[in-house]
This record gives structure tokens, C-alpha cells and sequence, in this order.
């Protein structure tokens, strides 16, 4: 069974939380366990949370779920590549899967709610990686 660690960010509830359930409901279709549940404030701080978690010998993964809505600047963009090459750079250093279930950026919040799969998608993503790493 694939132990995972789950990162779930709480800015756009709305929307996360339904990603969250999402994500929840593929672990338990493809024989995965959460181990771990981290709840943090956005998206731009799941590195740290995600390198928290992949850190452990017994989490063999991390999804990482959250929802980047735009809004009147460009601070959407700016969070989400942050956010994106932060995880890149701790699935790297940590040498454990690391996906990026974060809607946006660029979309409305209601574009972002039709997004609420990307929860299963990063959870399916992280137990293929765990299964073709050696």
C-alpha cells in the first residue's frame, strides 16, 4: 500500500474542499493510504509543508492540492510559479514524488470549482510515481 502525505491549502475553501474529498476518494480506489494531512493557509506555502512530509521514511509520496483564482494583478502567476518550482525543488532534494494539484492560475473562482478532479488527479499521479520509481 502507498503511503502518502496529503497538502491541502485552505485559501479557496470553497474550492479546496471539494478537491480534498476528491483527492480522498482516489486514495481509497487505488489502495493508497493518507498517512498525513497537513491543512495550510495558500498554495505558495506548500513547499515547506510538502518537504515536511517528505522527509519521512514512511511517506512514500506527497499531493499537494490547492486552487490559485485570478484576480486584479498578476499575483496569481506569481504564486503559482513559486508555488510549482518550490515542489519541483523538494521532489528533487527529497528524491519522493511531489504533484501539483493546483488549479490555476488564470481562472474565476467558478472555473476553479469545475477543476475539483485535480484532488484525484494529483493523488493518482503520486501513487504512479511511487509505483514506476525504483
Amino acid at each position: 500500500m502507498t503511503s502518502l502525505g496529503l497538502v491541502v491549502a485552505r485559501f479557496n475553501s470553497a474550492v479546496t474542499t471539494e478537491m480534498q474529498a476528491a483527492a480522498e476518494d482516489a486514495a481509497a480506489e487505488c489502495d493508497a493510504e493518507i498517512s498525513e494531512l497537513l491543512e495550510i493557509p495558500g498554495a505558495y506555502d506548500a513547499p515547506l509543508a510538502a518537504d515536511r512530509l517528505a522527509r519521512r521514511d514512511e511517506i512514500d509520496a506527497v499531493a499537494v492540492i490547492g486552487a490559485i483564482v485570478t484576480g486584479d494583478t498578476d499575483h496569481d502567476q506569481v504564486i503559482a510559479d513559486a508555488a510549482a518550482q518550490g515542489l519541483t525543488d523538494v521532489s528533487l532534494d527529497r528524491d519522493t514524488p511531489v504533484t501539483f494539484g493546483v488549479s490555476g492560475p488564470g481562472m474565476s473562482g467558478a472555473e476553479a470549482r469545475e477543476r475539483a478532479e485535480k484532488g484525484a488527479e494529483a493523488v493518482n499521479a503520486a501513487v504512479d510515481m511511487v509505483k514506476v520509481l525504483p
